[in-house]
Formats: structure tokens, C-alpha cells, sequence
């Protein structure tokens, strides 16, 4: 067999998760990964594709879900058994600095002479730093890393010098390189996004669970479709804000994909699995003309699954419309950030309540099956008084459908802006100017928030309208008002409510335990009465502001096509 040209890893949050004694709190609860993020970025997908089509073997092997799932899974013995031509480890989200700094560690120890590369936008953002851990040979800058990384692929497997490959910063006898960024996509049709690739994948390195994106994906096979890269909204605390791509990705507007080719995409995927859709992006971001042309193509499609539609601003009525003609069956996700108008506009969602909540009930009139609003804590001009008023807001949300005849249909969530407020982002790059103060700067320093021992002391902010107390003060508080609601409004079981509410109670309280800890234990005593206080309680797994399955969208009892799934496995790559 050939050797593997290029292995992509991905790690957890926190490499020592499974020893380490960490209350992680609610940073992960309302997306699909567990507290030590082990979903890969979707890139991971498009990158295997793109080489492999240029005659590259790629494999992807998710590190932080194998050690998940199994608590003996040895990495180091993993890493040992593997020979490509190279490394690459994601740092796109800076939530993985620590375990990806780590799991890179570990391959330079097993394999010094094979390179190490990494990429993501924290990668972009933090190039110049992060090229100066021994550990990292080569850092690709920017969103279009295929075309990049083919050519420093290319480049080592031929003994070739890396001086003419774009967007790349490297290292030379101990000196750093930046190469000119001079590599970006006007368009994203050149990327697949087909699972066959993976499917076919697993079956040739018979690794069924390495390209697996997180752990309850078996259970709630969800799969995701791009439609582009960039934005043209600039919400001031989002690193993936129109500002921060072009700061971090030289990037002046989005680079979308056309219409038919993700109506594809989406067409592909239900032949494999009976799964939701998520379609990534607000599909009016390239326009309506392109809106329209794009549930055109899904009509033609005729796809049955479940697809979920993310808009930043409510879209108009006419236009849900034509998504109810398009697809049979679809779900809504909008992020409103806070009942507040003001706030939401400091936030950088310049809309009404009444444009909102008239949205919602068209919405639901319209055969929406299900539409769920996420609200967010830490935020500009956001006090505790005002989150505690976003709960209630919620009861009046819900009970506006009640009364609409849509019970059930609309699903509220609260989450803390956590653990970081995003690098690239406006409220980072000038935070008194957006009423912030910031605790990290540097990716050092980032790292090393991520192996304090609560999310509270990982937060790397904290406003002029709350501090780092208040904010996850009032997070727990608002988890329980919410919590309550749902109940009330049979969202969620009683009894499931309880246990729920038992499980915030005791991690709130928890955090204060790990304070006191913190204050009064030496530092020799400290890991072993952190160990203690922790000793007990589920820090990996289950959510604690909301449960899980309350985001999930129906899926069928049978989840995968086996047929579709075959055919994959014996077509061509």
C-alpha cells in the first residue's frame, strides 16, 4: 500500500481530559459536541477530497473522540503506528489550543523527522506565535487551505523547498518565514463536500470510528452543507465576522458555493443517510436572487430529510414561503442573542421584536416544523437584570405560539459566551471600546486558561456591565428559569427537568467549591482537592443548561441507507 501522504488529527479541548480535574461547565451544551469539543471542522472533509482528487492519500483520525469513547484508548501507542508524510492537526477554533499544542508535542516526540502542520482561523490569527512551539513546522494561513496545503504536500513528499507555496509561515535554522498570503477563493465550487469520501475512507484504513465528527453522531447522525465562507454581517464579538476574515483571511467578501452544487451536496448525503441537514450560513447572505435559485435546485432535488435553515436576521414571509415549497420537511435556527433591542444591536442584529416574533408565527404557520432561538450571556450591554429579562421574554414566546396553536414547536436556548471571546473579532482587537476587559491576549496565555479548573477562571473576558462572577452566576440562574419554563410548557419531562436542575444546582455550587479550593489549598494540595471535588461528578458527557436532545430534529429509526452506503464504498474516489 502506498504510503499516507497527509494524516489530519484532531484532539480534544484539553488533551488530559481523562485525568485532569476540570468542571468544564456549559460551553458546549447547545452544539453537537460534548465539553472537550471533539468535532472536527468541516474543512477536514473538504481537504481529504481535494488532495486525494490531486493523487494524495488523506486520512482523518479524530484523536479526541477515540479517546472519548474508550478511557484505555492509548494515543501515544495510535500516533506510534503511523508513518505519512506529514501531520496536519486543526487549530481553528481556539478553544483546542491546549490539546492541539499537545497532541502535536506527542507527534514530534514519536516521529521528529516527520513535519507537523496546523490551520484553522486561531492558527491564522495566532501564526507568528504559534510557529515558534518546537513542536510545529508549518502553519497554513487562512480559509482556503487545500490548494496551500497540496503544494507543501507536494513540496515534502518531493524534497522540495517551500519558499513559492502561498499563505504558508515556516521555520528555517530556527529563523521564521512568512510567505505572501496570495492564495484565496472567489468561489467555493472547486471544494466537495460529498460524505462518500469519508465513507470510503473508513472503509479503506478499516477505521470505522476515525472520521467519526463527535460523539453521539451514530445515535443523531446530523451532517452539515457550506454554503459559504466569510460573512457580510460584523457582530462584534464573532471571530468569523466580516472584519475578522479580513483581517485573519485577507478576505473582503464571502466566497460562496452556487447554488445547484450544495443542493448536491445535500442530494448526496440523503443517499447515505436519513439524517437532518444542516445548511450552514444564511442563504440570503449572497442575496435573494441567490436564495431563490438555491431552494429551486433543493426542490428538484426532492430530499425528504429534515433541513435545517440558519438565518442571522428574520427573513421575509415570501421567502419561507418558497422554503416550505421547496422542503417537505424544515426547521429554522435563528440567534436573536437578546430579547433586548439595544443590546441586539450593539451585538450587531439590527431588528425589532416585532419584526422577530411576527417572523416566528409566519413561520410556524407556514409548516415549519420546528424553529429554535439562541440566546447568549456576556454580551455588550448585557446586565444580569437583562438576562434574567431574556428568560422572560421566553415565557412570552412560548406562550404567544400556545396561544397561536404551534405548542411544542419553538425551542428556546441560553448559553454563556464561553470559554472566549473570539481573536479577529472587534470586541477583542479593541475591548474597551466595546465595553470588555480582557484576561488573555497572547495564545500562551490562552492555553494556559484552558487547564484552570473551572470554566469560570478559563474565561478570557469579563464587561463593564457584569463580571466574570456575574456571568456565570447568572448563567446558572438563567439555565434553571429556562428549565423551569420548559417544563411548564411540557418541553421537557418533568422528571427530566428535575435531574436537570439538580445537575445545575450542584455544578454551581461546584464552582464556588473550586474557588474556596483555589484560595486556600497550597499549590502541592491543590490538584488532589480539586481531584476530590470532582471525584464524583460527570465533567464529560451530559449538558448542564439544557439536555442534549433538545436540539436533535426527528430522525428515522433507520438512520443510514445501507444501499447508498455501499454504493459509496465501491465507487470510484
Amino acid at each position: 500500500m502506498a504510503k499516507t501522504s497527509l494524516i489530519l488529527l484532531h484532539a480534544p479541548s484539553v488533551y488530559d481530559f481523562r485525568t485532569r480535574p476540570i468542571l468544564h461547565g456549559p460551553v458546549s451544551d447547545v452544539v453537537p459536541s460534548t465539553q472537550v469539543f471533539e468535532m472536527y471542522p468541516i474543512g477536514f472533509m473538504t481537504i481529504l477530497e481535494y488532495l486525494q482528487r490531486h493523487g494524495h492519500s488523506v486520512r482523518i483520525i479524530n484523536v479526541a473522540l477515540k479517546m472519548l469513547r474508550a478511557r484505555r484508548f492509548d494515543a501515544e501507542k495510535l500516533i506510534r503506528s503511523l508513518s505519512p508524510a506529514a501531520f496536519g492537526i486543526d487549530l481553528h477554533w481556539l478553544v483546542h489550543v491546549q490539546g492541539s499544542l499537545e497532541l502535536a508535542a506527542l507527534v514530534k516526540k514519536l516521529h521528529p523527522d516527520i513535519p507537523v502542520i496546523l490551520g484553522g482561523l486561531s492558527a491564522s490569527y495566532y501564526h507568528e506565535e504559534l510557529i515558534r512551539y518546537p513542536q510545529v513546522d508549518y502553519v497554513v494561513r487562512g480559509d482556503s487551505a487545500e490548494e496551500p496545503l497540496r503544494r507543501l504536500v507536494a513540496a515534502i513528499e518531493g524534497g522540495d523547498g517551500v519558499e513559492a507555496v502561498p499563505n504558508l509561515t515556516w521555520k528555517h535554522d530556527g529563523e521564521v518565514r512568512v510567505n505572501e498570503f496570495s492564495h484565496r477563493q472567489e468561489d467555493i465550487d472547486d471544494v466537495s463536500f460529498d460524505y462518500g469520501n469519508v465513507i470510503r475512507s473508513c472503509v479503506k484504513h478499516l477505521d470505522f470510528t476515525g472520521p467519526v465528527p463527535f460523539s453521539a453522531w451514530f445515535r443523531y447522525p446530523i451532517v452539515a452543507a457550506l454554503t459559504c465562507r466569510g460573512c457580510v454581517h460584523d457582530c462584534a464579538i464573532c471571530g468569523g465576522s466580516a472584519s475578522a476574515y479580513e483581517r485573519i483571511c485577507k478576505r473582503a467578501r464571502p466566497a460562496h458555493r452556487s447554488p445547484d452544487h450544495i443542493a448536491r451536496d445535500i442530494g448526496q448525503a440523503a443517499r447515505y443517510m436519513r439524517a437532518p441537514v444542516m445548511i450552514l450560513g444564511d442563504i440570503l447572505q449572497g442575496g435573494a436572487a441567490y436564495g431563490r435559485e438555491l431552494l429551486a435546485a433543493l426542490k428538484k432535488e426532492g430530499v425528504r430529510n429534515h433541513l435545517a435553515f440558519e438565518f442571522f436576521a428574520p427573513p421575509p414571509t415570501e421567502f419561507v414561503e418558497m422554503i416550505a415549497d421547496a422542503a417537505p420537511n424544515f426547521n429554522i435556527q435563528i440567534s436573536p442573542e437578546s430579547h433586548d433591542e439595544n443590546t441586539r444591536r450593539l451585538f450587531g442584529r439590527p431588528y425589532g421584536n416585532d419584526e422577530f416574533e411576527t417572523f416566528i408565527t409566519d413561520a410556524l404557520g407556514l409548516g415549519c416544523s420546528r424553529i429554535d432561538t439562541f440566546f447568549m450571556i456576556g454580551i455588550p450591554g448585557q446586565t444580569p437584570q437583562s438576562v434574567r429579562d431574556t428568560v422572560s421574554y421566553c415565557r412570552k414566546l412560548l406562550a404567544m405560539c400556545r396561544e397561536a396553536g404551534h405548542d411544542g414547536k419553538l425551542r428556546p436556548f441560553i448559553s454563556p459566551l464561553a470559554p472566549f471571546l473570539d481573536p479577529g473579532s472587534r470586541a477583542f482587537e479593541e475591548p474597551e471600546k466595546h465595553g470588555y476587559r480582557l484576561f488573555c491576549r497572547t495564545l500562551e496565555e490562552h492555553r494556559k486558561a484552558l487547564e484552570a479548573p473551572s470554566w469560570k477562571r478559563t474565561l478570557n473576558y469579563e464587561t463593564k456591565w457584569m463580571s466574570r462572577d456575574e456571568i456565570v452566576d447568572v448563567t446558572y440562574e438563567a439555565a434553571l428559569g429556562l428549565n423551569r419554563l420548559k417544563m411548564e410548557f411540557g418541553l421537557t419531562e418533568r422528571a427530566q427537568g428535575q435531574r436537570l436542575e439538580q445537575r445545575i444546582e450542584r455544578e454551581r455550587a461546584l464552582v464556588g467549591e473550586i474557588d474556596l479550593a483555589c484560595e486556600s489549598a497550597d499549590e502541592a494540595a491543590l490538584s488532589e482537592k480539586l481531584a476530590e471535588l470532582l471525584g464524583g461528578f460527570d465533567r464529560v458527557g451530559p449538558a448542564t443548561i439544557c439536555e442534549k436532545e433538545e436540539m436533535n430534529w426527528p430522525v428515522g429509526l433507520l438512520r443510514f441507507n445501507p444501499l447508498g452506503i455501499l454504493k459509496a464504498v465501491f465507487s470510484r474516489d
